[in-house]
């Protein structure tokens, strides 16, 4: 039984020993994935991060509550503070770029993010 137990105690550590290790950097693209995510290079520094695609994006909304993500005001150009408007779900986690929140049907100040 003794022998038995050493042969078994000797097999576990050689197969951790032989266990692939992953780099930081692998790590985190699994987790990513993991989490549905993908790696990509965002912002002006191009810094590998991941991001979520939102499920709810582009659906109506007045408020961040009714999001996974922000509630961002919709079209090309940002409306003025404080002013009556409508409101899509953000498409993923990148929080890089220029956006307007919506809440409550309003525009926030419009932030922008290098």
């Amino acid at each position: 039984m003794r022998v038995l137990l050493m042969v078994l105690a000797a097999t576990a550590a050689l197969g951790s020993a032989c266990a692939p290790t992953l780099t930081p950097e692998q790590q985190q693209e699994a987790e990513c994935r993991a989490s549905g995510g993908k790696m990509q290079r965002v912002g002006r520094l191009q810094t590998l991060q991941c991001v979520i695609q939102y499920r709810d994006a582009g659906k109506a909304c007045r408020s961040g509550s009714d999001c996974l993500g922000d509630c961002v005001a919709v079209g090309s150009t940002a409306p003025l503070e404080g002013r009556a408007t409508a409101g899509v779900c953000q498409a993923d986690s990148n929080r890089f770029g220029c956006r307007t929140r919506v809440e409550d049907g309003r525009a926030t100040p419009t932030i922008c993010v290098d």
